[in-house]
């Protein structure tokens, strides 16, 4: 069988990937200054760029961090900001469930919101042969890989080199075009787009609140606007 980093797909994933790499490396370099700043030790900084692969969840908890805030609230609040990887993993399940546990494990810390996306927009449904699924693990595989190294190395350099970039540089920004790339990639329907502008609105409405928990607001104001105005499936009629 041929090995997962030798397959066709494994290929196929970095190429699709490297359209978007340079905004994830733009976004990691800007957090791991950000770490630095927020007043994390250097090791603390490392430890945390090193084992922490979410960027958003990271950059919603810097700020309680370096307001010392209670450390219900930053768990809490890097629990909201994830909660959508509990709806990509039940999506995925039927893609790794062939795998051992330990393999599961690694696919969901290495699976990212872009990885997700583009893993089943190639593959729409998971096959249950073997061939086929081979190409499907090469071409995650291919993905997540160079996702997590335009990630680490970015973040990393940002933390060695914080001290020495100047401000001019304007790493915040970009940052912020990252993260639009990644919400723009992501709203496919218009649900995603009316969900994506109440949670922009609710931010700035609620952007006087101490802590960032605008952010709260702002998840919890998409979550309930989406519930009541998306329409439930009508039930398919059996016929005798």
């Amino acid at each position: 069988m041929t090995a997962i980093h030798k397959h066709p797909e494994f290929r196929r994933g970095v190429r699709d990937m490297l359209a978007v790499a340079p905004g994830i490396a733009s976004w990691g370099l800007m957090t791991g200054v950000a770490m630095v700043k927020s007043g994390l030790s250097l090791s603390e900084a490392l430890l945390m760029g090193l084992t922490v692969f979410a960027g958003s969840s990271q950059l919603a908890a810097l700020p309680l961090i370096a307001a010392g805030a209670p450390m219900w609230l930053i768990l809490a609040t890097a629990f909201c900001v994830n909660l959508r990887f509990v709806v990509f993993s039940a999506h995925l399940r039927p893609y790794l469930m062939h795998h051992r546990l330990w393999r599961r494990l690694l696919s969901g810390y290495m699976t990212a919101d872009l990885s997700y996306v583009m893993l089943t927009r190639r593959y729409p449904a998971p096959s249950p042969e073997a061939i086929p699924r081979l190409a499907q693990d090469a071409y995650l595989a291919g993905n997540c890989a160079l996702n997590w190294v335009s990630w680490v190395v970015p973040i990393v350099l940002g933390i060695v080199l914080a001290n020495a970039i100047p401000p001019a540089w304007g790493l915040g920004f970009a940052g912020i075009l990252a993260l639009l790339g990644v919400l723009c990639s992501l709203i496919t329907d218009r649900l995603r787009a009316v969900s994506a502008g109440v949670a922009g609105a609710a931010a700035v409405a609620a952007f006087a609140l101490p802590l960032k928990l605008n952010i709260l607001v702002a998840i919890a104001a998409a979550v309930a606007i989406c519930m009541l105005i998306e329409k439930p499936k009508a039930p398919s009629r059996v016929t005798p």
